[in-house]
């Protein structure tokens, strides 16, 4: 599954070349068009106390969690005003249980105003605990949330940043039946 995600990551570094010259909006921030982007994030999870995926029972009562920083690569596809597109992730837990997560999602959503867009996800994420040692097997389990992008200007910075492509993204997501909850912030690089 790893070779999966590398491959899904290595996709959206080659679409760039099918992205030629798009128009920009008055903050500068690019319009839609082909969008692949990259970005960084961080963030928390919390599981309850026997997640999905097959982690085991022998914990009862104990809450796996963790501080995450995370990177992302994907690509956006439109469709008038709304667009459909695939994002790869990896994190690395820097505090907490979580040694390693990574995955893959859908994404579906629809533009909102002139560099936003809001949208729904839904895939298939890995995660390795530290509290199982080194060699422990990775638990994996279906993942699914919401989050919004915003350019500077949506949110009052335009007079700050004035860097193409620039947007803000703020999402939430879970594991299994609401097995998680893992709230996310970052910044997106689209080119």
């Amino acid at each position: 599954m790893k070779k999966l995600l590398l491959a899904a990551v290595a996709a959206a570094f080659v679409i760039p070349a099918a992205a030629s010259a798009q128009e920009t909006t008055t903050d500068g921030s690019r319009a839609f068009g082909i969008d692949p982007y990259v970005g960084v994030m961080g963030g928390y999870e919390g599981f309850e106390s026997n997640p999905g995926g097959g982690i085991p029972a022998s914990v009862p009562g104990d809450r796996l969690k963790g501080g995450l920083v995370e990177g992302v690569a994907g690509v956006n596809v439109p469709l008038g005003g709304f667009f459909v597109g695939v994002e790869g992730n990896a994190a690395k837990g820097f505090t907490g249980d979580i040694d390693w997560q990574y995955g893959v999602h859908g994404r579906v959503g629809a533009r909102a105003g002139e560099t936003g867009l809001v949208y729904v996800k839904a895939g298939y994420m890995w995660t390795n605990f530290d509290r199982y040692g080194p060699d422990s097997r990775d638990f994996g389990d279906i993942s699914y949330g919401i989050g919004g992008e915003f350019g500077p200007s949506a949110i009052g910075l335009d007079g700050l940043i004035k860097k193409e492509g620039i947007r803000f993204r703020a999402e939430i997501a879970t594991q299994g039946e609401f097995e998680s909850v893992r709230p996310m912030v970052g910044v997106i690089g689209h080119f």
